[in-house]
């Protein structure tokens, strides 16, 4: 199958990666001619585990190619996938899908036989019958069918689950659409993963309600958190207890600072967005985001009262400020709220992440950056744990304690056994929930 992917951002790129992986022959897109450069040079613009080596190995093979040209890569694709940008728009909440029309547009232009244009962004519900409308109105004369194929990428462990999915969720309104998508995903249907056909709406929901869902669990377990805060139980062992229910499950139970990254903070806002345009609320979804706000500000306020209520003229030293570990990503991630916030109350900031900084220069001004845990520590008065990096796992306690002004710790990762922390010497410790 010839494939162009439209778009090399984290899904598009990975996706085509993945898709040329299968056999398949992909071109990537995209008009910053900067970053298909960079490709073209077999460097990964974004961090991902393992990405780096099945690009190369694709390119070798010569079944992954890119371009800024989409016309070249659309005309006799048998399948072209859109997978820009949709940033939450500013100042309602809903998708932003000026990306996707423009791209719409600039395929309608470019066909040149039946093309299933598929979209793999994250769109509200009725984008996709959208897209197949503005194909028409660019070129009457078009021959295609639009189907909707959501991603449901883990920063951090995307290759495996592109290629070990749970599911496939594929939208589609004609055998024939339907037939190529299968040739595409039969790698997968070969190896018996679940390939779930559905009509272009419920594919559209299916992405928005999963990712809901899932933030839900990491809301709820928080406000929990908050709760045995007051009245002396473990969160730990709550989590645990619960998760053990099949019913329930233990994933995205794990008390925190709050959800960030691309998906989450976007989706829930845009699902909460559509419920209020179509008069049926989404109140358990709206709650989720105020909730997931309130959390990363407690977070602050925890930082604070460890302390003694000022951090003016303290040095804080920060390991993790990507919103999780494994990945590059800082958009949304709750140290975007903290530790602005530390700065803004006069604390010195020393920050730690082994990836972070190639987005945090920018997004963090003011801090210092530190080669490793123990720089960042030396002299420091609070040690603040934002992301659970497999590096902040094992790390010294007795070093890191007896190397600081005043040994105080707040894990908000709860990566650490309060007594082992107390045990190598540190005064005072804060988790999340217990």
């Amino acid at each position: 199958m010839k494939i162009a992917m439209i778009g090399t951002g984290y899904v598009g790129l990975v996706s085509g990666v993945c898709f040329s992986d299968f056999g398949h022959d992909v071109v990537c897109v995209d008009k910053d001619s900067a970053k298909i450069a960079r490709l073209e040079a077999g460097e990964v613009p974004i961090y991902e585990p393992g990405l780096d080596a099945v690009m190369a190995r694709n390119v070798a093979a010569g079944r992954l190619s890119f371009t800024t040209d989409l016309a070249s890569a659309v005309d006799g694709a048998d399948a072209v996938f859109i997978a820009v940008g949709t940033p939450t728009r500013r100042g309602d909440g809903h998708a932003d899908l000026t990306y996707v029309m423009a791209a719409a547009a600039d395929i309608a232009v470019a066909l040149t036989g039946y093309t299933v244009v598929v979209t793999k962004s994250t769109v509200p519900v009725g984008t996709n019958r959208q897209v197949a409308a503005q194909i028409l109105d660019t070129n009457p004369q078009a021959e295609f069918d639009v189907a909707s194929n959501p991603e449901f990428l883990r920063e951090g462990a995307a290759i495996d689950d592109f290629m070990k999915p749970d599911r496939v969720v594929v939208g589609v309104e004609s055998d024939r659409a339907k037939e190529v998508m299968g040739d595409i995903y039969r790698p997968l249907y070969l190896r018996d993963f679940p390939v779930v056909y559905t009509d272009l709406e419920s594919a559209e929901m299916i992405k928005y309600a999963a990712n809901a869902f899932l933030a839900t669990k990491i809301s709820f377990i928080n406000e929990i958190a908050a709760l045995c805060e007051r009245v002396g139980a473990d969160v730990k062992a709550v989590s645990r207890g619960m998760g053990l229910d099949g019913r329930i499950g233990n994933k995205f139970l794990h008390a925190g600072p709050g959800y960030g990254g691309s998906c989450f903070p976007k989706d829930t806002s845009a699902l909460a967005r559509i419920g209020q345009e179509h008069g049926v609320p989404q109140r358990i979804t709206e709650t989720v985001i105020t909730v997931n706000d309130m959390t990363k500000r407690r977070m602050i306020d925890k930082v604070m009262d460890l302390c003694d209520g000022s951090v003016n003229g303290k040095t804080v030293a920060v390991l993790g400020v990507t919103f999780k570990p494994e990945t590059d990503d800082m958009r949304d991630a709750p140290s975007l709220t903290i530790v602005p916030a530390l700065v803004g109350r006069g604390a010195n900031i020393r920050v730690v992440d082994p990836h972070g900084r190639k987005e945090g220069d920018a997004l963090l001004p003011g801090v210092h950056w530190e080669a490793d845990p123990y720089a960042a520590t030396a002299g420091a008065d609070c040690l603040l744990i934002l992301t659970e990096w497999n590096e902040f796992r094992a790390l010294d306690l007795k070093r890191l304690a007896g190397s600081m002004a005043t040994p105080r710790l707040a894990d908000l990762r709860n990566i650490y056994d309060r007594e082992d922390a107390l045990a190598a010497g540190f005064e005072a410790v804060e988790g999340v929930g217990r």
